[in-house]
């Protein structure tokens, strides 16, 4: 994934120092999302059930965290923001860090180590490989759950979440169009939807700008439906084409729910492929 860079405001030491006191106790969840906690943020240590408090820096990071058995979870970035790389961080961010026992981030997000840093925290800082390839989501929240000592809870909700996948890749093989696999040509962060479609992948696209040469090669391969990732869209990927564009949403929302981007994406391409 492309290393975007980010402007990081930089933390006075007396902000700092504050943030280890005095905000510590008194953070609040402005402009962030929390989910399923029982404690303000910056308690470390204090549940009874010794569960660990995960700070998360986007929805998605979050979602991981949830589905691995997680459930003290702030996540930093809002799920209203369109592109969480571009979020800068508040002092509240900053006070919730600093009572985590665990920050999960993604290596294009090079704020959150900043983050930490500035909070003063002793959190374990995890970097989280954001892909929802339903194999890869698996092996994280597997990963996740040995690393916060929930491994029956991430056990399952991944007997679960392949159960539900499973029936996802059914229903979109019974809608395919006159019951042949489409031709699809995909965002690089939205293969993952093809896959589960079942689709022929004629091409890929992405992260970086697309030429015009690679649009005529794409164009060539005559897809049916194009892929495009929301977070990332660049608009109509191949106006002329006859192709049927499909917006792909990777983020979770604001409740964390990992299989709700599944089931979302599944439902968005069936009425695609019934249009």
């Amino acid at each position: 994934m492309a290393r975007i860079r980010v402007r990081i405001a930089r933390v006075p030491s007396v902000l700092a120092l504050s943030l280890s006191t005095a905000l510590v106790l008194t953070a609040t969840a402005c402009g962030s999302d929390k989910v399923d906690s029982a404690d303000s943020p910056g308690t470390k240590g204090s549940k009874s059930d010794d569960a660990p408090v995960v700070v998360a820096t986007t929805t998605w990071e979050g979602a991981f965290a949830k589905a691995a058995g997680a459930k003290d979870v702030k996540v930093i970035v809002p799920s209203s923001a369109q592109h969480a790389p571009d979020y800068d961080p508040k002092p509240s961010d900053l006070a919730a860090v600093a009572g985590a026992d665990f920050v999960l981030y993604a290596p294009f997000e090079p704020y959150a180590a900043k983050i930490k840093e500035a909070a003063g925290s002793s959190a374990k800082l995890v970097e989280v490989n954001l892909d929802n390839d339903a194999d890869k989501a698996s092996a994280q929240v597997t990963r996740l759950g040995k690393l916060f000592g929930t491994e029956d809870a991430a056990a399952k909700w991944d007997t679960s979440f392949k159960s539900e996948y499973g029936t996802l890749q059914k229903e979109l093989k019974d809608a395919w169009p006159g019951g042949k696999a489409p031709a699809v040509v995909a965002q690089v962060f939205s293969l993952w939807s093809a896959k589960m479609t079942g689709a022929q992948v004629a091409g890929t696209y992405g992260p970086e700008a697309v030429t015009a040469k690679q649009l005529s090669d794409l164009a060539k391969e005559k897809p049916a439906y194009v892929f495009d990732n929301v977070h990332m869209t660049t608009g109509e990927v191949l106006p002329d084409s006859g192709a049927k564009q499909v917006e792909i949403v990777n983020y979770p929302g604001k409740d964390l729910d990992l299989l709700a981007v599944y089931k979302n994406a599944a439902d968005t391409i069936t009425k695609a492929m019934a249009s």
